[in-house]
Order: structure tokens, then C-alpha cells, then sequence
């Protein structure tokens, strides 16, 4: 895919809206949808790496309550015929064709392939990515199962929801309350993943989230891995221009 000359690609992810509760997250929204605005006016392209919301669980009638404006202004950018693309995350993976029926955005579950203006890309939320985790990788095969789906709409929504944002809060992680600290190389899990991906196949930039730690990292030669941070802390988004890549700061 070619770049239109002076259009961007832009990447967001880890939004995490309605943690640590609706109202707290509400300044964030509102963050974001302002940046949503801004970026259309030369988005070639919008990537949304995952756990835009803290917990996401479609129902065959029923979807969560809430985020109005950051969906308003998804459907207004795509009828505006800027594509937009979604990754599902560990946070709203249990999402199932809203997105894709009502805002016209397809949404993915694994990594994708990319290549804009001779530049390769591979693209995803990140989790479960790399060596160690045994336990959440096991965790997320019971989570995506559809036999655990179908259980759980089961419950009413108004139980179901509760119970799952009570249990998603709970990670400190996501309220932002961990102290993110960088752990080297060597036990950076989704870094040492990107470089075994090298060792089959020849990418540019390696772009993920998940891990709510914005960094630009070299991993071979004219490879970078890039993870986009988060919008808790540091309102974080990767651009790129047709040449370059680079993370910037909202």
C-alpha cells in the first residue's frame, strides 16, 4: 500500500476506558476523542492495538453502556472513508461483530501483516506473546472458548458486567497504579518475541501494545520493536509518515 502524499498512519492503543470507573475515565474519553479529531485531518489510516475498553462483552442484543463519544466519532471517521482497523486485546477480547456490523471496522485477534510505502509491518495487541505466561495463555484458551461465551451471557448483564469490571480493575496494572518499570532486553517477553520472529521472516517495524510502556527498540537490522504505551499515563501514539516511524506524546 502506497501512503498518500502528506497522509500519516497513525497507532493508539490501551485505552482502558471506564477504569478505574466511568467517571475517572471520562477525561480520558474525552482525550482521545480529541485526539480522534485531530488525526483525521491526515490519517491515511487509524490502527487501534486493543483494550480500548476496560472490559468489552457483546451480548446477541446487548453491548456495555457508555463510551458514546469515542464510538461517535469511530463511525463518523469510517463514513468518512478513512479505514480504521481493530485488534482485539486481553481486555475486550471477548468482542464479536459489533464493531465490524454497526462502525464498518474490522476487527482482528492475532497479528497482521502489513506493508506501507515498501515498509513491513507486523502488527498486534501483544498478549500472550513470547516465552513464560504459561498460566494466562492457558487462562485466555478458557476465556475465548465458545462454550465459556455462551456461559456467560447466561448471566444478566447488569450482574455480568459488574462482576467483570470489579475482577478487571482489581489488576492494578490498569488503573495505573503499577510502577511500570523497563526490564531489559533480556526479559522484555514481547522484545525477545519479535526477535525470534526475525530469525523466519524480515520486518521493518514489530508494533504492539499491551505492555503500557511506550519504547523504540532496535532488534535486528532495520527492525524495530515498538510498543505505543498507553492512554493511563502517557497519551502515548505511534505515527508513521511513508519514511519514518515515531512515537509521540497527545
Amino acid at each position: 500500500m502506497q501512503i498518500t502524499p502528506n497522509k500519516k498512519i497513525y497507532f493508539a492503543s490501551d485505552q482502558h476506558f471506564g477504569a478505574p470507573t466511568p467517571e475517572a475515565s471520562f477525561p480520558r474519553e474525552q482525550k482521545f476523542v480529541a485526539w480522534l479529531d485531530e488525526v483525521k485531518q491526515d490519517a491515511e489510516a487509524i490502527f487501534l492495538l486493543g483494550d480500548l475498553f476496560d472490559f468489552w462483552f457483546e451480548y446477541k442484543t446487548v453491548v456495555p453502556k457508555g463510551f458514546v463519544r469515542v464510538l461517535g466519532k469511530l463511525a463518523e471517521i469510517r463514513d468518512s472513508g478513512i479505514p480504521v482497523y481493530f485488534f482485539v486485546g486481553n481486555h475486550d477480547l471477548w468482542m464479536h461483530d459489533y464493531f465490524e456490523k454497526e462502525l464498518n471496522i474490522p476487527v482482528y485477534r492475532d497479528n497482521q501483516e502489513y506493508e506501507f510505502n515498501g515498509k513491513t509491518f507486523l502488527i498486534g495487541h501483544g498478549d500472550g506473546k513470547g516465552p513464560g505466561d504459561k498460566g494466562y495463555k492457558r487462562m485466555k484458551k478458557v476465556f475465548t472458548h465458545p462454550f465459556s461465551k455462551w456461559l456467560y451471557r447466561w448471566l444478566h448483564p447488569d450482574i455480568g458486567m459488574r462482576l467483570a469490571q470489579y475482577l478487571s480493575v482489581k489488576n492494578k496494572l490498569i488503573s495505573g497504579e503499577a510502577d511500570v518499570k523497563f526490564l531489559g532486553e533480556e526479559n522484555e517477553w514481547l522484545i525477545q518475541y519479535c526477535k525470534r520472529k526475525l530469525q523466519t521472516k524480515q520486518y521493518n517495524y514489530l508494533v504492539f501494545g499491551h505492555r503500557h510502556l511506550p519504547m523504540v527498540i532496535s532488534v535486528g537490522e532495520n527492525a524495530e520493536y515498538v510498543n505505543l504505551g498507553d492512554w493511563i499515563g502517557y497519551f502515548t501514539y505511534g505515527v508513521f509518515d511513508g519514511e519514518t516511524f515515531e512515537l509521540k506524546k497527545y
